[in-house]
């Protein structure tokens, strides 16, 4: 009879019962599977059991749980906050969670699919619903062991440490000290250390680092390779026609399964109890998701990013502060002072509803578009396009680091090219050769192609034409609203309070409210369009992976760009440029609405307020939505499994009730840093301290994106990229179009163009100043000559107004004044400034482009002892592995020759073999 040792220990730690118990209890499992099965119970391994002979030992140990002495069992005492099976030895690389809903086409799946699963070599472990927390949900995990892994590591071309790396690091910065405070210890900066790495062989194994097998591939890697076997698996049996049905994704979708996920290591306010765990989740948590490590570098590296901003909020800064000190330009004197401000009588600004009214009441607004309008604006949009060449270069030279640190030097995006996905194969029913593999592989026939495409692209133009009517809704409430505010803040108290009542105008109330409603369209539209794009996506039947991501990227991106820049490019360049001149005003699409003014200071301080709204909701709106909705779900669906004890709410339980990340968590990460790049490049010579905001906005969104994926969300299943894909160059094409923009800004919505003319050609003094610009700038209307549809109600004008005192109106523009030969029509000076501002921005253009270019050419997209190393590991390679089949024929032909055997020699060791899925080969 076997030995009684395995089996007691066995079922001493599967189900906790005392020595002598254990002792007597396999004593009859051994007897019984002796007499009866003929089976070595050493063998077994947990109390699922898919054989035959095994199932007679799994109803002796079912017969043997209802003795007295298995009754004692205190569950209490076994502590389920584990990553383990229950022997404590193979880790738990992948749960699958169902509900027992007595379907039997789903039972039957599932059946099939897991017994597929063990064909290929994973080992499975099924939690009775019995043992969860609601009582109606099965857990079963999965094991991958050695040979599984190493099979499919060599499939997947997986990099793995084959030597110690023996350059030396000379990255040393000067004065590193001071960057002391920001540092992070030293083991979760650099937790292993850094080797030289290639593709994994399995018929080469002996030529790697393996210490120990178990630990050898990280816990990523293992996730990483088990859901490519549940992506490619299949739930049909051999003898079926239906080749199709396969694949984790197709489970999950139609409820054979509810969730898939890999476990976190840990509770992440406490590390593991067990030593084995490593407990990543904790240190994660400790040094990088709490609020508190906001100024430490990230665990990533990536403080690279920092500095950049850093930089570039410093200047910000000292650029506002040069503005600020300069703020006291004589234009703003005059158009503030009672002598020539007090005295210039402005024309209505709307009909009927608006008066007339004197310069001064914009003092404090035309003070406000000074703070941002000068000379320095043009120094800053300059150095602006030439810091997104420099942030876009550096983060060249930062990637290809990662790349070579994380091991996708190598890695080609043809893999998964190949990859198809499951629903490309599930829907494309049409099959046809493929010319290089020489199979039958699914195809979608070209018209059905096109004919998805154009519905496709018809979709999305109907939303950007959406969007469009929305922002000419928006412009017509602008000129709807601006004249009832403007009649009901003439006798409003807010007018008489000393401090704020200046500040309260029409022309605020009108921005800031309109902002406001721009900012909840666009937030409606976009949750609105986030599903039809995703709709429309899949559709199309993209091909791949890669290709899907693409075309969502695309479509997701086009209409965010015109739903949030929209408005932003409306008041830069459309308003207050076509609006006529008293006696022949332009209307909107010939209703009554009059095209909107800009105010005497121009209208670089409503884009601003825009940006501002716009900018600060969206990064206000998303901090909350992304941290406060995860919270609030999880919450409430753990809400009965908080009073269980450590002992019974298992680990694999806990991250059932977290949210799932999802495929595209990470690529609405993606969009919304983009947008905000926008923000900050696109229109930052009209607010300076965009990039502050931006700063602060960052800091707080790294720790709370850290936060939610250590605390809310189930752990993400590994995935490798070789770069940020179409993303990069969405960012290349923002950094091109930011200067042209920024030229336009400076050149037609700001008024520095004009006032360099007026002090270098029209200064009647011939001096370099600004005095008497502002007379300079308004042109003169005969009140008399105005329509009586465009003239004030006689109750609308301020008492101070008097029609035989009163005979002239000024307005912004430069035409030649009543009684000229050309009246009304535009001056020299017109003309002069125009051609001024145009070649203001093909000098700006061409100037920064130069510098772009030559930047981007200087530096060199990989550093150079990242190339050293990728030189260094490549020769590496090729030496080990020369010496590595040396060695090996050495031996080979040496046990050939002791044997005397006279067959060919066998250079690769034959080893045992699963079973592999036929799309991985």
């Amino acid at each position: 009879m076997p030995s009684l040792s395995p089996l007691k220990a066995f079922l001493h730690s599967s189900f906790l019962l005392s020595s002598v118990a254990a002792e007597d209890t396999a004593a009859e499992v051994l007897a019984f599977a002796h007499t009866h099965v003929q089976v070595f119970p050493e063998s077994m391994e947990s109390r699922v059991y898919r054989t035959a002979e095994a199932n007679e030992v799994q109803q002796s140990l079912i017969w043997l749980l209802d003795i007295p002495v298995m009754r004692m069992i205190d569950r209490q005492q076994q502590s389920k906050d584990s990553v383990f099976f229950r022997d404590g030895l193979r880790r738990i690389d992948f749960v699958l969670s169902y509900t027992d809903d007595k379907d039997e086409k789903k039972q039957e799946r599932r059946k099939v699919y897991e017994a597929n699963l063990e064909k290929v070599g994973l080992q499975l472990e099924v939690e009775d619903k019995s043992e969860s927390e609601d009582g109606k949900t099965f857990f079963v995990k999965i094991h991958a062991p050695w040979e599984v892994l190493a099979t499919y590591a060599d499939v997947l071309k997986i990099k793995v440490p084959f030597k110690v790396n023996d350059i030396p690091d000379n990255n040393e910065m000067p004065m590193n000290w001071m960057s002391t405070p920001f540092r992070l210890p030293d083991h979760i900066m650099h937790p292993e250390p850094d080797f030289f790495t290639a593709p994994f062989n399995k018929s080469k194994s002996d030529f790697f680092l393996i210490d120990d097998k178990d630990t050898f591939f990280p816990p990523s890697t293992r996730n990483r390779i088990v859901y490519y076997i549940l992506s490619r698996c299949s739930y049909f049996r051999d003898e079926c026609a239906d080749k199709d049905k396969k694949g984790i994704k197709r489970l999950l979708n139609n409820g054979t399964y509810t969730s898939a996920f890999p476990l976190h290591d840990s509770r992440y306010w406490m590390r593991a109890k067990d030593a084995n765990c490593e407990s990543e989740r904790y240190n994660l948590y400790k040094h990088w998701a709490r609020f508190f490590c906001f100024f430490k570098e990230q665990p990533l590296n990536l403080v690279s990013l920092f500095f950049c901003s850093l930089l570039y909020v410093l200047l910000s800064v000292s650029v506002s502060l040069f503005i600020e000190k300069k703020s006291s330009f004589p234009f703003s004197k005059e158009i503030c002072s009672e002598e020539i401000g007090g005295n210039i009588i402005m024309c209505p600004l709307c009909d009927k509803k608006c008066g007339y009214w004197k310069l001064n009441t914009t003092c404090n607004s035309s003070w406000q578009s000074h703070l941002f309008d000068n000379v320095g604006t043009v120094f800053f949009a300059i150095f602006m396009g030439i810091w997104v060449t420099l942030f876009l270069e550096f983060w060249k030279r930062r990637q290809a680091r990662l790349e070579y640190e994380w091991d996708l030097v190598d890695f080609e995006e043809e893999q998964q090219q190949l990859q198809l996905r499951p629903e490309y194969e599930t829907k494309c029913t049409n099959r046809k050769m493929n010319r290089i593999t020489q199979e039958m592989e699914p195809y979608l026939p070209i018209t059905s192609k096109c004919a998805r495409t154009c519905l496709s692209g018809a979709t999305v133009l109907f939303w950007i034409s959406l969007i469009i009517a929305c922002i000419i809704g928006v412009i017509a409430y602008r000129l709807a609203v601006y004249a009832a505010f403007a009649s009901i803040m003439k006798d409003s108290p807010t007018a008489q309070l000393q401090v704020v009542g200046p500040l309260i105008t029409p022309q605020l109330a009108t921005s800031v409210t309109a902002s406001c409603i721009n900012f909840i369209i666009i937030m409606i539209l976009n949750l609105m369009y986030e599903r039809v794009a995703v709709w429309i996506t899949d559709m199309e039947i993209p091909k791949t992976h890669l290709e899907y991501e693409n075309k969502l990227t695309v479509k997701m991106f086009l209409f965010q760009f015109v739903n949030y820049y929209s408005s932003c490019f409306y008041v830069a360049f459309f308003k207050g440029k076509f609006v006529g001149h008293p006696g022949d005003y332009s209307y909107m699409f010939g209703s009554k609405l009059r095209n909107e003014e800009c105010d005497p200071g121009g209208c670089l301080i409503e884009l601003t307020t825009q940006l501002v709204i716009v900018m600060t909701g969206k990064q206000v709106w998303g901090n909350i939505q992304e941290a406060l909705v995860p919270w609030l779900m999880n919450w409430w669906g753990s809400r009965k499994a908080r009073s269980h004890p450590e002992s019974l709410y298992s680990r694999w339980e806990q991250d059932h009730d977290l949210q799932g990340f999802g495929q595209l968590g990470l690529f609405y990460e993606y969009l919304e840093m983009v947008i905000q790049f926008g923000f900050i490049t696109l229109f930052v010579a009209s607010f300076p301290l965009a990039p502050l905001m931006a700063l602060i906005n960052n800091i707080i969104e790294v720790r709370v994106d850290a936060w939610k994926l250590t605390t809310q969300f189930r752990r993400p299943v590994a995935a490798k990229a070789h770069s940020i894909g179409a993303w990069q160059e969405i960012l290349n094409g923002m950094a091109v179009l930011s200067v042209v923009t920024n030229a336009f800004i400076v050149a037609f919505t700001s008024d520095m163009i004009p006032r360099l003319v007026y002090m270098y050609a029209y200064q009647p003094d011939g001096e370099m100043n600004m005095k008497g610009y502002i007379n300079n700038s308004l042109s003169v209307f005969n009140i008399s000559a105005i329509p009586t549809d465009n003239r004030p109600d006689s109750d609308e004008n301020p008492f101070w107004f008097n029609s035989t005192i009163h005979t002239t109106c000024r307005y912004r523009d430069y035409r030649y004044p009543p009684g000229h030969e050309k009246a009304y029509q535009h001056t020299m000076q017109f003309w002069h400034i125009l051609a001024a501002k145009l070649a203001f921005i093909i000098i700006m253009e061409h100037v920064v482009f130069f510098v772009k270019f030559f930047v981007a050419w200087m530096i060199p997209d990989v550093p150079s002892d990242v190339r050293a190393r990728v030189k260094r590991e490549r020769y590496l390679v090729q030496e080990y592995l020369h010496n590595y089949e040396v060695e090996k024929l050495k031996i080979q032909l040496s046990q050939n020759t002791h044997e005397e055997c006279t067959c060919a020699p066998m250079i690769y060791p034959s080893l045992p073999r699963h079973e592999v899925l036929s799309e991985c080969l």
